[in-house]
């Protein structure tokens, strides 16, 4: 993992988990709604591993949330 963005990587991944949990889906519900499996969305949530661009994008339109807000920090 990146030393440097380790951080906002965090962010990123508590900003996903409170989108949601805001919205009522499981992890399991995100990742059919993107296409991805339940451990990459767990693995972007707990910053396990790097975000690609397409994940966060494919994440914010299934939450319904433009993409800047993955990057809000709280």
């Amino acid at each position: 993992m990146d030393a440097k963005h380790y951080k906002t990587y965090i962010q990123i991944g508590l900003n996903i988990l409170h989108y949601r949990r805001e919205r009522g889906y499981t992890q399991e519900q995100l990742a059919e709604m993107t296409g991805y499996s339940r451990q990459q969305i767990q693995r972007v949530e707990t910053a396990y591993s790097k975000p690609s661009v397409a994940i966060l994008l494919d994440i914010a339109a299934a939450l319904e949330i433009p993409v800047e807000k993955l990057f809000e920090m709280r």
